[in-house]
């Protein structure tokens, strides 16, 4: 877009893959807020996407050429720990493009760790007159952020439907049921305490993901 600071583009050399300044392009994978110093963790996912964006033999170079992270971190899971990558609103719509075959690349580098990508979303609370708004937009809003953010975390598969559950002490928790012909695809099945954990990590909110029961 017009608005992309020059910084967050990959320099032309960044294109050919050359070897010796491989970190430093790597970097220009990496968008942080006012300059802050990225993480050992980040720089590491940087250079992965780095790595696949100038492999010969990869199918997704040319839309990650646009593709860079503003954060990234790591949740443990049940034994296992998950790589939640938070990329700017942006270029979300570059990554959905391509979000099944990029975590399916970026797991093979970092092996035993499941990858979840994550759009950065704004949300306005009730006081968004003070910031000179008239109307707030409803994707703005906690609800709708958080019904994205849910999106993002299976993706790319797709969400089928939703049921809350009351329990005796009044307790509410929100069954997601994903699309069932994504249940054999890219040990999705493996990954629904994963999509939970997540889940509840961006949100404080407790979600339960399963398929539909045949």
């Amino acid at each position: 877009s017009s608005l992309e600071p020059a910084s967050a583009r990959p320099p032309p050399s960044a294109l050919l893959g050359r070897r010796p300044g491989a970190m430093f392009n790597a970097r220009k994978k990496i968008l942080k807020d006012k300059g802050a110093a990225p993480t050992e963790l980040e720089e590491e996912v940087a250079k992965a996407l780095f790595d696949i964006e100038v492999s010969p033999s990869s199918d997704i170079k040319g839309d990650l050429r646009d593709i860079y992270i503003s954060s990234a971190q790591e949740l443990e899971v049940k034994n296992r720990l998950a790589l939640v990558v938070h990329v700017p609103f942006r270029v979300w719509k570059t990554v959905r493009k391509i979000q099944g075959r990029l975590i399916r690349e970026l797991e093979k580098k970092f092996s035993k760790k499941h990858v979840v990508f994550v759009a950065n979303r704004t949300i306005l609370d009730k006081n968004f007159r003070r910031k000179g708004l008239q109307v707030r937009p409803r994707s703005r809003t906690l609800t709708s952020v958080h019904e994205s953010i849910m999106e993002d975390v299976v993706g790319p598969t797709e969400i089928f439907g939703k049921r809350t559950r009351i329990g005796v002490d009044g307790s509410k928790l929100l069954k997601v049921i994903l699309d069932p012909k994504d249940k054999d695809k890219e040990n999705v099945e493996a990954k629904l305490a994963t999509f939970s954990a997540v889940y509840k990590k961006l949100t404080n909110k407790e979600a339960v993901f399963q398929f539909p029961e045949v």
